[in-house]
């Protein structure tokens, strides 16, 4: 279970996306961050719950910045983005292996892998909601945009 709650800051992360490029936490201050962790890439609800963030990105970029973090090498992940098209940054906590799902409390240390959990960090830095599911249910697009309306 995560330790982060709502009112908790976000803990600062510096991690590489699908183009080997670095993203910071810090450096989008000033709107929203949808911190979306999730285990594998092209696994089944990994797919399933990717495509409805790409299908509803329009809305949800909008409100904020979506980032989506797994595991996963950026080898991998640029893989997953150029055959699905992705259009937000898939994040690479692959190394040192999971650290930063750890420091939001969402790393399955049995299966090495992110559970499947969102966060919602306001413009500040300062988590303002946050959703963990079991690994095999998809988590709800609509509850995402409902929070994100909320915050603006």
């Amino acid at each position: 279970m995560t330790d982060i709650v709502p009112g908790a800051a976000a803990p600062d992360f510096t991690l590489q996306d699908q183009y080997g490029r670095d993203t910071a936490l810090s450096a989008l201050r000033g709107r929203p961050v949808l911190a979306v962790f999730y285990p594998l890439a092209f696994s089944g609800v990994c797919s399933g719950e990717l495509a409805e963030l790409s299908a509803r990105h329009a809305e949800l970029a909008e409100l904020g910045t979506v980032l989506a973090i797994s595991v996963d090498s950026v080898f991998a992940l640029r893989t997953w983005s150029d055959r699905e098209a992705f259009p937000f940054a898939l994040l690479s906590d692959f190394w040192p292996h999971g650290a930063v799902a750890d420091a939001y409390g969402v790393l399955d240390h049995g299966r090495g892998t992110a559970r499947r959990a969102t966060f919602l960090i306001d413009a500040a830095g300062v988590v303002r909601w946050s959703t963990l599911v079991p690994v095999s249910e998809p988590r709800d697009t609509d509850a995402y945009l409902e929070q994100m309306r909320a915050l603006a």
